[in-house]
């Protein structure tokens, strides 16, 4: 059940991407020159996914569990550290240089493979550096000094 809840979110949210453009990297990228050719579209996406958000986040105060699992996965962290920070600069950047994010991408392998191909194989990469570097820098604090041996 959870995979085809899963599946139609996904699938209406990659067809509200197609539909309104947002797969389209020029696009994004005139939302983003603010003092050339502006194009206000990404505004009117943003301000429109707010009112189902709203209502989605109304409900889930109501319910005492989700409709299609046994709890809600809810964020637990709520401060803002330099992680966060450096993830945001970072996908802001990526965001800015591309025209994509992970979803319009995934969305744009349906209608342009090769650019949204592109950026996702990047987005790989850097997902497997980050994991790479956050493994190592855990391991590297998990062991005992030379004082505890």
């Amino acid at each position: 059940m959870q995979i085809l809840v899963a599946l139609a979110a996904g699938l209406l949210f990659g067809a509200g991407l197609a539909v309104s453009g947002m797969v389209d990297p020029a696009r994004v990228r005139g939302f983003l020159d603010l003092f050339g050719t502006w194009d206000p579209t990404l505004a009117f996406v943003m301000a429109g996914a707010l009112l189902p958000m709203a209502g989605a986040w109304w409900l889930q105060r109501r319910l005492p569990k989700p409709l299609a699992s046994d709890a809600f996965a809810l964020p637990t962290r709520r401060e803002i550290d330099s992680p966060l920070i450096g993830g945001a600069l970072l996908f802001g950047a990526g965001w800015g240089i591309a025209g994509l994010c992970p979803g319009p991408a995934i969305a744009g392998l349906a209608l342009a493979p090769a650019q949204a191909a592109h950026f996702l194989l990047a987005m790989a990469t850097g997902m497997a550096l980050h994991h790479m570097i956050t493994n190592r820098a855990n391991t590297a604090f998990s062991r005992p000094s030379r004082g505890q041996r």
